[in-house]
């Protein structure tokens, strides 16, 4: 544990910004994790899995948790799971 009181701080924000962050990207997986169970299991209510999936997916890359790049990829390959059943 650091002696400077603004290290000290910088510790403690960091730890907290990390448990958030940890949260915000586990719900993400876990609403693409449900959306692609739905879909393996032919579920009606997969287009709102979807939606959810892809809401967590915008927020994590706005958020900068993942590369918006990568956001935008893992919801190409969701849509295409989502209209590969529904055709």
């Amino acid at each position: 544990m650091p002696n400077i009181k603004s290290a000290i701080k910088r510790v403690k924000t960091s730890q907290k910004r990390n448990a958030h962050n940890s949260a915000m990207k586990s719900a993400m997986r876990t609403a693409v994790k449900k959306f692609e169970a739905a879909v393996a299991n032919g579920d009606s209510n997969a287009k709102e899995l979807l939606a959810a999936a892809v809401k967590h997916l915008d927020k994590a890359a706005s958020r900068g948790l993942i590369h918006k790049n990568a956001a935008n990829r893992k919801k190409a390959r969701l849509m295409k799971k989502f209209h590969s059943v529904n055709a």
